[in-house]
């Protein structure tokens, strides 16, 4: 067009420009026209922007014509006047000059009232609504803030093989890949990588995809998902949960920082959160998860019985911060767990820990102390069918050297579903993937 730059939607709502020419360009949000007139509604990545189109106005008549014609998602670019609208989005709008239309969309298939799994079909194009542009900068603020968080206090960033041979966290929830003419497994954890890296990095971290061929269909399930992990050599397991409390306070704040904005689209009060941040985030026992269940909720839990999302939901209706639950019975736990001798409880408990986030999302973190008891783990493994002789790899780094170490790994997308306040994990990931969902 002509000499002048771009200028995002974003920065033209500041004002500091009102009164010059500026240029812009991005998608017809919302268009319709009377007479002389066409009202758009301009969408970038950083939000919209109202430009309005006088025929009179026009320095090329035919560009009227065009944007008359425009349907909605179809790209232009936009220069004219900015000036003060207190009608208009953002209180600016562009009084328009000209009007390119780089590309004529077709009828838009995406219009109101849709349903959830219409908009899932189509999510390359649902991607471009506000609700999804905002869900997805929240979420590159939350993996940006686990990459701060780790590599400020000294972790180093560590990639483990997504084709493992063995599963970590139940035969049950393998995907199985043909790997030549041998089998293996898409990841279901870093872990047992991690666990050989310590030995030489001590701290580390990464931000990977994790799969679980798991046929549950809640909104908290998917069966290809992120999981943000750690694992640290000389750690137990209160150290472990402390710093997993710093990294969820971490990655709230980063998030109240940087994207207000969106969080106000969805619909979420900051509020809570701003609160939450200013609180210790308290540990309990799984016994005492049962007791708070039973004197508080009168929900009776057999002792023994992993927590269910509707006792987890219970439970948190009792605290208004993340809540760190440990020693859980070892004997719904991975066999990597080790009992922990000295525990007050009914039965044998693990080092081990979940955190349950309020507000009905559940937990969002698992980790535990890691055994160091070779003859431990291959008594577990066999409980569970599997044969130890596919672990020697891993009872290796318990014969040379072995020590304390603890690790623990965050869900992304629960993460972000509870920042955000969404009710679905689905829409916390660009591209959900499901027992019935494998498109688009």
């Amino acid at each position: 067009m002509l000499e002048l730059g771009f200028t995002k939607a974003e920065r033209l709502l500041k004002g500091d420009k009102a009164g010059q020419r500026v240029k812009t360009r991005g998608w017809i949000y919302r268009t319709r026209h009377k007479g002389k007139m066409v009202f758009t509604v301009i969408r970038d990545s950083s939000g919209i922007i109202q430009a309005t189109l006088f025929r009179g106005d026009m320095e090329d008549e035919n560009e009227f014509e065009d944007a008359k014609k425009a349907l909605v998602e179809s790209s232009v670019e936009v220069e004219g006047i900015l000036v003060k609208e207190p009608r208009a989005p953002g209180g600016y709008e562009i009084q328009v000059r000209r009007f390119r239309i780089v590309n004529f969309a077709d009828v838009f298939p995406i219009t109101k009232d849709q349903s959830e799994e219409f908009l899932r079909d189509n999510r390359h194009l649902w991607l471009r609504s506000r609700r999804m542009t905002a869900i997805m900068k929240i979420r590159s603020t939350v993996t940006g803030a686990i990459h701060e968080f780790f590599r400020n206090r000294g972790y180093y960033e560590f990639t483990p093989p997504i084709l493992q041979p063995t599963q970590c966290e139940g035969g049950a929830t393998l995907f199985e890949v043909k790997y030549f003419d041998m089998k293996t497994y898409l990841s279901q954890t870093w872990q047992l990588y991690a666990e050989a890296a310590i030995f030489s990095l001590e701290k580390i971290y990464d931000v990977a995809p994790t799969f679980r061929a798991e046929k549950s269909r809640t909104p908290r399930h998917l069966c290809e998902f992120w999981m943000a992990e750690m694992e640290a050599a000389w750690m137990e397991l209160e150290e472990c949960t402390e710093v997993a409390k710093e990294e969820v306070g971490f990655i709230i704040k980063k998030v109240l920082e940087k994207n207000r904005k969106e969080l106000e689209l969805l619909g979420r009060d900051t509020k809570v959160l701003e609160e939450m941040i200013k609180k210790d985030f308290p540990t309990i026992t799984y016994t005492e998860a049962l007791k708070i269940l039973k004197e508080r909720s009168g929900m009776e839990v057999e002792w023994g019985k992993d927590l269910r999302t509707i006792e987890e939901s219970e439970l948190m209706k009792h605290f208004d911060t993340p809540v760190v639950v440990t020693h859980y019975p070892k004997e719904v736990m991975a066999f990597y767990k080790p009992i922990d001798k000295e525990a007050d409880a009914p039965g044998p408990v693990a080092k081990c820990f979940d955190m349950l986030a309020p507000e009905g999302y559940g937990e969002i973190i698992g980790g535990s102390e890691r055994d160091t008891s070779i003859e431990e783990m291959k008594k577990y493994l066999e409980k569970d069918g599997e044969d130890p002789k596919n672990y020697e790899f891993y009872f290796d780094t318990r014969r040379y050297g072995s020590v304390p170490h603890s690790g623990y790994g965050l869900g992304v997308e629960r993460v972000v579903a509870w920042i955000s306040g969404i009710d679905n994990v689905k829409d916390a990931i660009p591209f959900p993937r499901t027992p019935s969902r494998i498109r688009p």
